[in-house]
């Protein structure tokens, strides 16, 4: 098996110290990223690497780089340093629509056009497969309505999207990601405004996208708990550096989410997944 990036039981290692394995395949990657906005640096020296086929999983307290790392790795972000590649090109020289073709995005807080349907907002994820050559095809019509479908959309079809609740225009908006059909899809924060049913149900989407169609996800959670469940593969991050990095069941442990949340917890074995399950201690003393 492949070591964890980090035992967490230690020190936080220099920002120039090496902690990365190597997956066989790496599609996606970022070496010696410094990432920020303006004057202002969040992460000042990173290095990720993707697995091929994994289900990634990034974490971290509130401002620790997360959604930053993630768009620059789709290129919505230039790097202030370092380079990110696709399939070992620097992905900066690619055109926007080959970009588009291969990695898919669903951006944290997406603002529809005023008085867009749900329909006509889904159909957008298939512009990247268009051109004066190709126009609309059986093949993006079936894309569109696979994904409505999916995520339980398709009796919105002819809705504006700024009439929907919160929680149906955040599942109108992953619908249109998932229309793109893109092999890398990348996603801010997927489960915001989603009631908990929901929630499970687009993480179990995204699980079987990922193992049964070979889809390789990245995306940014919150729930510590839903990313050990759903991740294939899980970056920790704090400060704006990377601080353990490998399968859940081998970094998420009591030190890892101390050092990286300040949350005193207990972590035990999921009775269902039998994955690694986070229980905050709280102030109060239990005997």
């Amino acid at each position: 098996m492949t070591p964890a990036r980090l035992s967490l039981a230690q020190p936080v290692p220099d920002e120039a110290t090496p902690y990365h394995t190597e997956p066989a395949t790496v599609r996606l990657r970022g070496q010696h990223l410094r990432l920020g906005y303006g004057d202002r640096v969040i992460c000042p020296q990173l290095d990720v690497r993707i697995p091929d086929g994994s289900f990634t999983v990034i974490v971290g307290p509130n401002g620790c780089g997360k959604s930053t790392l993630l768009r620059s790795l789709c290129r919505l972000i230039t790097p202030q340093a370092g380079q990110v590649y696709l399939d070992g090109k620097q992905i900066r020289d690619y055109p926007a629509r080959t970009v588009a073709q291969q990695l898919g995005l669903l951006p944290q807080s997406a603002t529809a056009p005023d008085g867009i349907s749900v329909l006509d907002l889904v159909s957008r994820g298939r512009y990247p497969h268009q051109s004066l050559l190709r126009q609309w095809s059986p093949q993006d019509e079936i894309a569109v309505q696979t994904a409505m479908q999916a995520t339980g959309v398709a009796d919105l079809a002819g809705r504006a999207v700024d009439e929907l609740s919160g929680g149906q225009r955040q599942r109108v908006w992953v619908a249109m990601a998932l229309a793109q059909e893109t092999p890398l899809l990348l996603l801010d924060e997927p489960t915001t405004y989603l009631d908990i049913a929901h929630q499970i149900e687009l993480l179990e989407l995204f699980r079987h996208l990922n193992r049964h169609n070979g889809r390789t996800l990245i995306a940014v959670l919150h729930d510590l708990n839903h990313a050990c469940r759903y991740a294939t593969h899980l970056i920790a991050m704090r400060e704006g550096r990377i601080v353990a990095e490998g399968a859940p069941g081998k970094v998420v442990t009591a030190d890892m989410v101390q050092q990286v949340f300040g949350l005193p917890c207990l972590v035990m074995a999921d009775p269902v997944s039998h994955t690694p399950m986070v229980i905050p201690r709280g102030k109060v003393h239990m005997a």
